[in-house]
């Protein structure tokens, strides 16, 4: 079987612009075969020979051919001249010799003999490392060499010129790769709603509780219980020592707010929190005729309004902390005046009017606004 092997690889292979596919009847030139009915092929006498199947051929080590066609009957081993062309290379005759380049690099991948008025390639002959691959698959293999980054990425190193060694090629993604599908899944985004799902105020609360804070403010307060209206995106922020305290802060918070705006709440959604899912707060909003919605677990997503309500209350507070030079235990006092600003300066999506308008019905006035931090001296009158 392998002087068979050696016998084939020996057998020249003919570059002919006439043919459609790599093809040959020598089923000894595979080192890698695939059955398959496809078709026949009809020769110079007419005679037609059936399609067995395709393969590989060449060296297992270096020199290889793909998508070569199995034909039973052929006689002849017949290199397409097209399929090269389609795989990214250019061939070039000359008077005794041809040579085949790889477009992308201008490297010569072989160079073929002339015997008579026909060009020939022995497999021998082919220089160790050679592949007869398409560009897209010198692609995906350098997508695979740089650890799978981005196509984009190599696209963008190659088109600057930045690493040496690159082939000029085009990196498009035409295809999905398997393994980064598996390796860099993330939960798919939520979008953003384009339409005001509720109609007047109350009649949608967000709830959510952060902390503990790992320095207590002045008061001694460790949480920060946030709500948000969901209409005027108004914000509210109660600070709390211990979790068990949120239900009261929370009750004594709807009597206030409901005699404000002489209404009741319709429905409330938080998140599956021991402080939020209890009996204390069933009992209340049944009693109340108040619909409790809570959100997926492991999906904060759900609850996005008041988690990104904290986020930006937050981080407005850690930043004005930290340009001011306060002490840290200042924090509640730095998210009170953030809570205060958003309301004022913030603007609600698709209605284009501030929190404060929506909430109050009037336009709010910012010209008394200090820098938070600054010194101030307040008289003594007694």
């Amino acid at each position: 079987m392998q002087e068979s092997s050696q016998n084939a690889r020996r057998k020249p292979w003919y570059l002919d612009s006439g043919c459609s596919r790599h093809m040959t009847g020598d089923k000894h030139c595979f080192i890698s075969f695939i059955k398959k009915e496809g078709g026949a092929v009809t020769f110079g006498n007419n005679d037609k020979g059936q399609i067995k199947g395709k393969g590989i051929i060449g060296k297992t080590n270096s020199a290889k051919i793909e998508d070569v066609q199995y034909v039973e009957g052929l006689k002849h081993n017949l290199l397409s001249i097209s399929q090269l062309c389609d795989s990214g290379f250019e061939v070039i005759f000359k008077p005794i010799i041809c040579e085949v380049k790889q477009v992308s690099t201008g490297n010569i991948f072989f160079t073929g003999s002339r015997k008579k008025n026909l060009y020939v390639l022995y497999l021998d002959d082919i220089p160790a490392e050679t592949c007869f691959m398409s560009i897209d698959k010198d692609k995906w293999i350098w997508h695979k060499r740089a650890g799978h980054v981005s196509m984009k990425t190599i696209s963008k190193i190659s088109q600057l010129d930045l690493v040496r060694g690159l082939p000029k090629i085009n990196f498009d993604k035409d295809k999905v790769c398997e393994a980064c599908v598996r390796g860099k899944q993330v939960k798919s985004s939520f979008k953003s709603n384009n339409i005001v799902s509720t109609k007047k105020p109350l009649e949608l609360l967000h709830i959510d509780l952060f902390g503990p804070v790992r320095t207590a403010s002045l008061a001694g307060k460790q949480y920060g219980f946030v709500i948000v209206d969901d209409f005027s995106r108004y914000t509210w922020v109660l600070f709390l020592k211990h979790k068990n305290e949120a239900f009261e802060a929370f009750e004594n918070f709807c009597n206030l707010v409901q005699n404000e705006k002489e209404t009741n709440i319709i429905s409330v959604r938080s998140d599956h929190g021991g402080e939020f899912e209890n009996i204390l707060f069933k009992t209340f909003f049944d009693k109340k005729g108040i619909s409790h919605n809570f959100s997926c677990a492991r999906t904060p997503q759900q609850n996005g309004v008041v988690e990104r309500k904290n986020r930006t209350l937050q981080e407005m507070a850690r930043t004005m902390i930290n340009e001011s030079n306060v002490e840290k235990y200042f924090w509640a006092e730095a998210i009170n005046t953030s809570c205060y600003i958003i309301n004022r300066v913030s603007i609600r999506k698709i209605l284009n009017k501030t929190p404060y308008e929506l909430w109050k019905n009037r336009k709010p006035n910012i010209s008394y606004f200090h820098v938070f931090g600054y010194c101030c001296y307040i008289l003594n009158d007694k």
